[in-house]
């Protein structure tokens, strides 16, 4: 489907711009939040003749975005959750925990602006991307650890995992648990569907 979109979308591209969509994409996401109109003759002087509006209204928003953005770039959250001996979490974190974590530390974000490749599953140090805006992305760190005491030893660079994998090795007890080699990120059986819901939410967005 030929649409005009009403905004910069990303890898489609900006504000006026007429590209082709896949008419799903188009139906259940672009023209519902009217980020786009359907491309013809009368969608095209209805543009043309909101175009300066759009484009006000547009740096408008970019420029508060831009200010939100200094306050959140590089704000670090730190998400405590229970995990194996290998590190893998018991569930995962997702676009939802994340948001949430940045709410209470006093940002106005929801999950749909939170960019994930796919639920993280393990402890550690994560970047994630933030769009606030089209034109406005910032990045701010997961600290996903078993504790506080661990979530700082982690924010100061430290890898607790190969630290405990070390230590487990001079164990003569040896390794009740080793990591899997093949596991990747957003491979987890049964997954609920509101994180489903989140995936397919971030690759719509990107």
């Amino acid at each position: 489907m030929d649409i005009i979109l009403l905004e910069r979308i990303e890898k489609l591209g900006s504000i006026g711009d007429v590209v082709s969509v896949k008419d799903g994409y188009a139906r259940n996401f672009l023209l519902p939040n009217k980020k786009a109109l359907r491309a013809n003759e009368s969608n095209r002087k209805v543009f043309e003749a909101n175009r300066e509006r759009l484009e006000a209204e547009n740096a408008e928003k970019r420029t508060a975005a831009e200010a939100q953005g200094k306050k959140i770039d590089g704000e670090e959250i730190v998400l405590i959750r229970a995990s194996s001996n290998s590190g893998q979490l018991y569930g995962s974190v997702n676009v939802r925990d994340i948001a949430a974590a940045l709410t209470e530390k006093g940002h106005e974000v929801n999950k749909s602006q939170i960019v994930l490749d796919g639920p993280i599953k393990t402890i550690g140090m994560f970047d994630v991307r933030v769009v606030l805006h089209p034109e406005v992305s910032v990045t701010v760190k997961a600290n996903v650890a078993r504790s506080d005491d661990e979530a700082e030893l982690q924010a100061q660079g430290i890898d607790v995992m190969a630290q405990m994998f070390e230590e487990e090795s001079q164990n003569t007890g040896g390794f009740t648990e080793e990591r899997d080699p093949n596991a990747e990120p957003g491979e987890i059986a049964g997954e609920p569907e509101d994180t489903a819901e989140d995936e397919a939410e971030g690759e719509e967005q990107a």
